[in-house]
């Protein structure tokens, strides 16, 4: 037996029997939000203490601030300071509420989600589910290498990256040994250049003082590009100066070329060029992750939902889409917005609005898209800065960055630990414990799988 009481100040007597996943009682406009990234929160925020019941689903149970992965990667900070509840998040929402479970189809013609934990009915959905790394179909070196789209991903980089410096100390095999201090990062945008340059400096400054055995030379640290230049979205002064910065590191750039397969061991890329590693981190791309139920022509390039300028998915009546996974085609944007941070946030804005007019009968406006600019950093003091027709590089770039990103972390005292690791970082170069917490077991090869 259910007995009354209330749930953020709603009645939740009336717990459906026949609904597997239970949920206060309403009678308000029920908006269904798939995912808790930025765009996801956004929103959220825009639309608590209204008159509309809010459920907030995700397979996770905390905000991840991606892009400060590469950091708990590389030992600078610890997990637990870029990740927030989302509980604690909505604390004192009187209509949100967080439900825990990985949703596995939409039923559109019924307004049903069907997930691990159950069904679940809307009257709005909004897809806010993001993306997750893109191999290109190649899947032995997704077998073999890393991403970097989850907390844990970050995680699973530096126990490998310390098992190996360790195992380094030990062998005797020199080829061995080289293929475990060497580290190539595939992609030459803001994630694969955060990390060249977070790992160069765990090679200048982490490596003399915790691996005495060896010289700091013998970590080799290579950055493969398919094109031309690095950070393609932002201005040539930023790439320009971004390759300076990370050849003042001795990271070794390698343009026009891409990995066709990796073994665990050795990069092949596709002008037949070989680079003996076992430490590979893919940042090359990212794909649409969402879940069945939604036709194949209303998604574009990308594995992206196409939407309208409403953000509404195409073809739908009620399901809307924001943040990495949306694609709003238009002539401003031919390829969608940028699937970054800034253009989620907005999204998760304007759809707060735009919902709370369709339910209350009041005018609505098309989205717009505003760029603040770009921002990257390539290690301490350096970095690059695209706002308009203002671009600059160099210590106030860095500066600039590192404030707007302290600004963004959820919750207080995430935003202390970081600032905290930040100011011993600059004035000591020193990192977190370098713990290895968990072994770091790779995925067994195919012929493994079936013995």
């Amino acid at each position: 037996m259910i007995k009354n009481q209330m749930v953020n100040g709603i009645d939740d007597s009336t717990c459906k029997a026949e609904d597997a996943i239970c949920l206060p009682n309403s009678r308000l406009p029920r908006v269904v939000i798939v995912g808790g990234g930025f765009a996801g929160l956004a929103l959220v925020e825009g639309l608590k203490n209204k008159d509309v019941q809010v459920v907030l689903i995700d397979r996770n149970n905390f905000h991840q601030f991606q892009p400060l992965f590469y950091q708990v990667a590389t030992s600078g900070l610890e997990p637990d300071s870029i990740v927030f509840p989302f509980r604690k998040q909505i604390k004192g929402y009187r209509n949100v509420s967080f439900r825990l479970a990985e949703v596995q189809e939409i039923q559109a013609s019924a307004n049903t989600l069907i997930t691990d934990k159950g069904k679940l009915t809307y009257d709005y959905l909004v897809l806010a589910t993001g993306t997750k790394t893109n191999f290109f179909g190649m899947e032995e070196v997704e077998r073999n290498s890393l991403g970097m789209k989850d907390i844990r991903d970050s995680l699973n980089i530096r126990h490998m990256m310390l098992q190996n410096l360790e195992q380094a100390t030990i062998t005797c095999d020199d080829n061995e040994r080289d293929a475990l201090t060497n580290f190539v990062i595939v992609g030459g945008g803001p994630a694969g250049v955060e990390m060249a340059g977070a790992l160069a400096e765990f090679c200048k400054y982490i490596l003399p003082k915790d691996y005495p055995e060896y010289p700091s030379s013998i970590m080799n640290i290579y950055l493969i590009e398919a094109i031309d230049e690095l950070l393609s979205t932002m201005s040539e002064k930023a790439s320009t100066k971004t390759l300076k910065y990370l050849k003042d590191l001795d990271v070794k750039v390698l343009f026009n070329e891409s990995v066709s397969d990796y073994d665990g061991s050795i990069v092949t890329t596709k002008s037949g060029k070989t680079i003996l590693a076992k430490n590979l981190i893919w940042t090359a791309g990212v794909k649409g992750d969402f879940p069945k139920g939604i036709d194949d022509k209303h998604v574009v390039k990308g594995n992206r939902l196409k939407t309208d300028a409403y953000l509404k998915v195409d073809g739908q009546e009620n399901i809307y889409a924001i943040g990495d996974i949306a694609a709003l085609i238009s002539e401003e944007s031919p390829k969608g917005h940028p699937q970054v941070a800034q253009a989620a946030m907005q999204q998760g804005k304007y759809l707060s609005v735009t919902l709370m007019g369709l339910i209350n009968d009041k005018p609505i406006s098309l989205f717009s898209y505003r760029d603040k600019g770009s921002l990257a950093t390539v290690g301490k003091r350096k970095a690059v800065a695209d706002l308009g027709k203002l671009k600059f590089a160099g210590y106030f770039a860095w500066l600039l960055w590192s404030v707007v990103h302290l600004l963004s972390i959820s919750g207080f005292r995430n935003k202390l630990l970081v600032g905290f690791n930040w100011a011993v970082s600059y004035f000591s170069y020193e990192k977190s414990n370098r713990l290895i917490i968990r072994n770091f077991k790779p995925k067994p090869s195919v012929n493994n799988t079936k013995k």
